[in-house]
């Protein structure tokens, strides 16, 4: 038990083992400050004033002598040197009683408490210290708290969210004081409390993004009492390596957050990308990380990549998440590392007749009620809706890509992932083109035919039927 903390929390919560925890650091504390000057057996002189730590006088016994004396004359409390065991409890009931008193005068204290667990995170039973979501999902970030009032209700007490956006910076998510009730910013129309019984601080998040990633802060304060707890809200999605036609290593931080955001992304945050190495991600270039740091993961070591045993995330033999540390954000220029999470739509490859241009690619999506795909939403396609095409296509950015669940013959080799052919000459007329199509939005030409992905595992539940590839509108 903490005896520093003893004081702010209610006597009347004391187990038996708390109880005794609380003597034994009483007497511990007592006998360590004591510097005795008198050596009649049973007595102690001790140099502390009458007044205790605790607000108890100091006992003063009559079988003091002429030794005693000096001691008073000292300005010293004589009293004994221990009590019994039965004593000893007696005089703790005494000291919580009297405490209990002094609180009763003052009026009745108002505690607050947000519960937390060991490791910082708010206790719940269903998700204790993480929760995860997609995007467009909803999701309740759970926080509850406990009020020991009977005089007053839980009006009185103000439940504040914010999110961290850096360990001293933080934005406002959603207040409530009462029945008055405000969210802010992207969080209008999105955030509301759940409201489920008195305590219940849990904000219900609706319609997920990308950038609600992170920590969020609960505090509940009343007067001058209020406590936090933490929620970290994780998200479904896939971590994706990008670097724009320019070629490697040419942006800076502020370059590689909008390059993340132009192709359906944001800069990954450190345990992103350690989560996507231990799921395999090999990539030999550096890039740029939500905290403004520039790391690279490596599962497969090699000379050229950091070398066989350099240091990482793990054994440097088995690989690992290479780390440059944190470097200069506007002067130094490496690649990106991207996440993104779930998509609301379609992504489907249109082959037309012939191949297109880069410039062509666009109008053959529209006309199928589309939008040429981005890097991440094809990322996406692959990752979480296990879209399987060994055919490659143009992107938005101008790349040209394709997506391999089962890794097969002339498809790229024996892994899974999304095979790039780097930046090819947008005027030559190689390729099909992948498009995306939003939630809800028509087909205007449903006449019109091409190639196109008929659902499933990509090849009929990962069958490798050729009858899986159809002729079909999109």
């Amino acid at each position: 038990m903490n005896f520093g903390s003893w004081r702010s929390q209610d006597s009347r919560s004391l187990s038996p083992v708390g109880m005794h925890s609380f003597l034994f650091q009483m007497e511990k504390l007592r006998l360590k400050e004591d510097e005795t000057c008198l050596q009649t057996p049973g007595f102690r002189c001790t140099q502390r004033p009458a007044q205790s730590f605790l607000g108890i006088r100091g006992v003063q016994s009559g079988r003091v002598g002429a030794s005693a004396g000096a001691c008073r004359q000292g300005r010293m409390v004589c009293a004994r040197v221990a009590l019994g065991p039965g004593k000893l409890w007696a005089a703790a009931w005494g000291l919580l009683l009297l405490a209990g008193a002094t609180e009763a005068q003052r009026g009745r204290k108002k505690v607050v408490h947000v519960l937390e667990g060991e490791s910082g995170s708010v206790v719940v039973q269903t998700a204790p210290g993480q929760v995860v979501s997609h995007r467009g999902g909803t999701i309740v970030l759970p926080c509850r708290y406990h009020y020991e009032a009977t005089t007053h209700g839980h009006d009185d007490v103000r439940l504040k969210w914010t999110k961290v956006v850096d360990p001293l910076a933080f934005v406002d998510v959603f207040v409530a004081l009462g029945p008055q009730h405000r969210a802010f910013g992207s969080y209008r129309g999105r955030a509301e409390l759940q409201g489920d019984g008195p305590g219940d601080a849990s904000l219900v998040l609706r319609n997920v993004t990308l950038q609600d990633y992170g920590r969020y802060e609960c505090e509940v304060t009343n007067e001058l009492e209020d406590d936090t707890g933490m929620v970290k809200l994780d998200l479904e999605g896939v971590v994706f390596p990008y670097h724009p036609r320019g070629g490697r290593y040419k942006l800076t931080f502020a370059e590689a957050q909008r390059a993340c955001a132009e192709q359906d992304g944001i800069l990954a945050s450190a345990e992103q990308l350690h989560a996507a190495w231990r799921d395999g991600l090999d990539w030999c270039n550096a890039g740029w990380l939500r905290d403004g740091s520039v790391q690279y993961p490596v599962s497969h070591p090699r000379e050229p990549c950091g070398g066989a045993t350099s240091p990482g995330a793990g054994d440097g033999t088995s690989g690992g998440v290479r780390n440059y540390g944190y470097r200069h954000n506007a002067e130094e220029r490496y690649d990106a590392f991207c996440f993104t999470s779930n998509l609301p739509g379609r992504v489907f490859f249109l082959k037309p007749l012939r191949p297109v241009p880069f410039a062509g690619a666009a109008g053959a999506c529209a006309a199928r009620g589309a939008t040429v795909a981005k890097v991440g939403q094809l990322f996406a396609a692959w990752k979480l809706q296990l879209l399987d095409r060994c055919t490659a296509g143009w992107l938005a950015d101008g790349s040209a890509r394709y997506p391999i669940v089962n890794p097969r013959a002339r498809c790229g080799g024996r892994r899974p992932g999304v095979r790039s052919l780097g930046f090819p000459d947008a005027t030559r007329r190689l390729f099909g083109v992948y498009c995306y199509r939003a939630p809800g939005a028509p087909d205007p030409a449903p006449g019109g035919w091409g190639w196109g992905w008929a659902g499933g595992g990509g090849w009929a539940g990962g069958a490798r039927d050729p009858a899986a590839w159809t002729p079909l509108r999109v």
